[in-house]
């Protein structure tokens, strides 16, 4: 079983940014997809990101311009950068990973983290 670990979440300001990360405890997702989901209070669990081993990435409309996924296959890690951070970004964010990228984004991955809650005041 592959562990996800996240970090990086906490409380920031409207407008504001974080960079959530999340290191998998092995390479067995090197050749496929890492991304973000999010859950607010009260909601389903949302798709944010996802980023597939060639370096393609997907997003969601409401984050496309302000959230950046990238990774480090050396590191086995993958970042989220989040930047203009509003109110609606508040949740407790996922990370996953999957060898299909579309597993990944239909929340329905072989892997999840523990969450991480990320929290943004107006």
């Amino acid at each position: 079983q592959v562990q996800l670990v996240e970090s990086g979440g906490g409380l920031v300001q409207a407008g504001g940014s974080l960079r959530l990360s999340c290191s998998a405890s092995s390479r067995m997702f090197s050749n496929g997809a890492m991304g973000w989901l999010r859950q607010a209070p009260g909601k389903e669990r949302e798709f944010v990101a996802c980023i597939i081993w060639s370096g393609s990435t997907y997003y969601a409309d409401s984050v496309k311009g302000r959230f950046t996924i990238s990774r480090d296959n050396a590191k086995n890690t993958v970042y989220l950068q989040m930047n203009n951070l509003k109110s609606e970004d508040t949740a407790v964010y996922y990370c996953a990973a999957d060898l299909l990228w579309t597993k990944v984004r239909a929340g329905t991955p072989r892997s999840w983290g523990q969450g991480t809650q990320v929290t943004v005041s107006s």
